[in-house]
């Protein structure tokens, strides 16, 4: 874990905060809006904007494979908010875990033009709480914020994300469950 800072009521708080989720929860949108007061950092425009930060491009997925040490050296000692599916994989203070009903996701990534075999998959991954698995293997229940977006609006998402980085409440790892998709 990186190190958290204390504030002037001596409370810690966190210098590395991971955004993540299966594609199309509201990651890259709700952490936008928090872009005035904390430094956002959407790695996936990073990955797509520097070629030496991925390996390869999966033609099946049409997506780019990451690269995970050498985003972490392009990063170096970075602090703020981390925005990406992947952003769980770095060393962080909290993660927030976006998730969304498998149908909205769904929904979402055809209306961006993702193919309906992408949709599927991700779809499918949400449903199983992959994402937050591995945020939990990776860096503990008490360190996982999970918040649902189905039906909620971005400015929402970002204020239950803003509470999550302030200590405004509790971990929250396992409390959605969209198990009756499958």
């Amino acid at each position: 874990m990186s190190e958290e800072t204390a504030d002037d009521a001596g409370t810690a708080r966190p210098t590395r905060v991971a955004v993540t989720g299966t594609p199309g929860t509201g990651k890259s949108t709700a952490a936008g809006l928090l872009a005035d007061e904390y430094d956002v950092i959407h790695l996936n425009d990073r990955i797509k904007g520097d070629e030496d930060l991925w390996t390869e491009r999966d033609a099946d997925r049409d997506t780019l494979v990451a690269d995970l040490d050498a985003v972490r050296e392009h990063l170096g000692d970075w602090s703020g908010v981390l925005d990406s599916h992947l952003a769980h994989r770095f060393d962080v203070d909290r993660v927030v875990v976006l998730r969304c009903h498998p149908e909205t996701v769904e929904a979402r990534l055809r209306e961006r033009g993702e193919s309906a075999a992408t949709a599927e998959e991700n779809a499918e991954s949400e449903a199983l709480d992959v994402i937050l698995s591995e945020a939990v293997a990776e860096h503990g229940a008490e360190h996982v914020y999970e918040i649902d977006t189905t039906d909620r609006d971005p400015a929402a998402v970002a204020d239950e994300i803003r509470a999550a980085i302030e200590g405004d409440r509790e971990p929250s790892a396992g409390t959605v469950d969209f198990m009756d998709y499958i």
